[in-house]
């Protein structure tokens, strides 16, 4: 499958005047810590299994979705809903569940790279129907939102984290819980080497298309820290999620020595700012309802962002 073709350099030349909801801010990128590689905004979905439209426990999940819209580093979080990009990825979770400590180790991987948010209305989010020979008409519900929040990608020595803090809801609630969706949490992440067969239960029907120099950048490995945000741009990319515990959050978001003594920002301040500016944000636009707004999609079409079952 094609990469979205930009790195986050580009990103960040072609996103800086694209919508209200992202200001520039020059000050704002020489601050931020060299160990982030990549900052943004995440969305958490569910899909229920055909013929249930309302889950009332895990088991009633079809399957976990959860989509990165990196913003470039010079971007400040301002009103409005956020504007289209072609940037976003989708990752499915098929354990339907996030890791919640160091023993679960799940597998999540790319389903779209490089794609819009209207590409994600009219492919992904929509429910379907289709024929079957046994059980006639089938109904595919439409996708419901568990969670929004603000991401950052990070290295820490030799590992990489996936590490955000929730805006929507304000308080995670049974769903969220039950589907190790926290306030904040931390993964350690790893990206899985396509030319090493796994499990074959473990295997997708295509492998990415990685260029040479990602699979390079391997050197023989099964697999290896996400040390650069584009080794996500491809569809069928397999990462590795690896709970952390909650005391361990601020373990992923550590300086570098360099940065320490550049008296650089931190990766949590950094964080902590996006998060502020998010849940201003947010409540400008009607609180949870602001999901809806930077989908582009009508309220009225989807369930509400689920909290209880």
């Amino acid at each position: 499958m094609e990469s979205n073709g930009h790195s986050n350099q580009d990103v960040s030349q072609a996103k800086t005047s694209n919508g209200e909801a992202i200001e520039k801010d020059d000050e704002r990128a020489k601050n931020v810590p060299t160990n982030i590689l990549e900052k943004g905004i995440i969305y958490f979905f569910t899909r229920g299994r055909v013929g249930v439209e309302q889950p009332e426990a895990v088991s009633d999940l079809q399957r976990t979705y959860f989509v990165l819209r990196p913003l470039p580093n010079d971007a400040k979080i301002g009103d409005g809903a956020m504007p289209d990009s072609n940037n976003l990825r989708l990752f499915a979770l098929p354990k339907k569940v996030f890791p919640k400590n160091g023993r679960d180790r799940y597998m999540a991987f790319v389903e779209k790279a490089g794609v819009s948010m209207k590409q994600l209305k009219e492919d992904f989010l929509q429910g379907s129907d289709y024929e079957t020979k046994t059980s006639g008409t089938r109904h595919t519900p439409p996708v419901t939102p568990v969670g929004e929040g603000v991401y950052a990608m990070t290295m820490t020595g030799r590992t990489s984290h996936l590490v955000y803090m929730l805006t929507i809801p304000k308080q995670p609630a049974d769903v969220q819980e039950d589907m190790g969706i926290r306030e904040k949490g931390n993964f350690i992440t790893s990206l899985k080497n396509p030319t090493q067969k796994g499990p074959v239960n473990a295997r997708l029907p295509e492998d990415p298309e990685f260029p040479k120099e990602i699979l390079e950048d391997f050197n023989g490995r099964g697999w290896m820290p996400i040390q650069k945000a584009n080794y996500l741009d491809y569809s069928n990319a397999q990462i590795l999620l690896i709970g952390e515990s909650r005391d361990k959050f601020d373990g992923a978001l550590e300086p570098t020595d360099k940065d320490k003594h550049n008296s650089m920002e931190t990766p949590r301040e950094e964080l902590e700012k996006l998060e502020g500016e998010d849940q201003i944000r947010i409540e400008h636009l009607d609180h949870d309802n602001s999901v809806f707004h930077d989908l582009h999609i009508n309220k009225k079409d989807y369930p509400e962002v689920l909290t209880t079952w």
